[in-house]
């Protein structure tokens, strides 16, 4: 489970690099539309683990919690294609006392196309009673850790958000 150790730092967006699958892509050799999550999921998981030590399943049989999705918004740029290496980003947005904000995208390797942008919305809940529930203290200093600075979730539009996303990838790119 995370502990928050205050001589450590913690950065706010994770990548990791993976090729795309043939059996994950349609007859187009696209990926197909809901293997994204797939290959998001695997890779955030993959990537608080490592960054943060952070254990969702401790933190189900520890505090009795778990996050569930509630809402997911996505936008299909370019196509990610069968053999092709591409790049995962991800990182936490928002948070409140009850809910999360996780945004992913992926580009190509070499970072210079953005490919799929990605919102999850999840709700912290109890596993006792499936009911929502506040973030235990413990949850509450790894979502102020890990958390974005800068980004106003509530009050910006998504497909403003791509048009950011697009920007950053082409200034690291030049």
């Amino acid at each position: 489970m995370f502990r928050l150790d205050p001589g450590r730092h913690y950065p706010t967006e994770t990548e990791s690099r993976v090729i795309i699958r043939f059996q994950d892509c349609d007859p187009l050799q696209h990926l197909n539309n809901a293997k994204y999550f797939d290959y998001y999921f695997n890779a955030r998981e993959d990537q608080v683990a490592k960054l943060y030590d952070f254990n969702p399943g401790q933190m189900f049989h520890e505090l009795r919690t778990s996050w569930v999705v509630y809402q997911h918004q996505i936008a299909y740029i370019r196509p990610a294609l069968v053999s092709e290496w591409i790049r995962i980003a991800s990182r936490l947005i928002y948070h409140n006392d009850d809910t999360i904000v996780t945004e992913f995208y992926m580009t190509d390797d070499a970072r210079t196309h953005l490919k799929n942008v990605l919102w999850t919305v999840s709700k912290y809940v109890s596993v006792d009673t499936g009911k929502r529930v506040p973030h235990d203290p413990i949850i509450m200093d790894f979502l102020k850790t890990t958390e974005l600075p800068n980004v106003d979730y509530p009050h910006i539009d998504f497909n403003d958000r791509i048009k950011a996303i697009k920007q950053q990838v082409l200034s690291v790119a030049v």
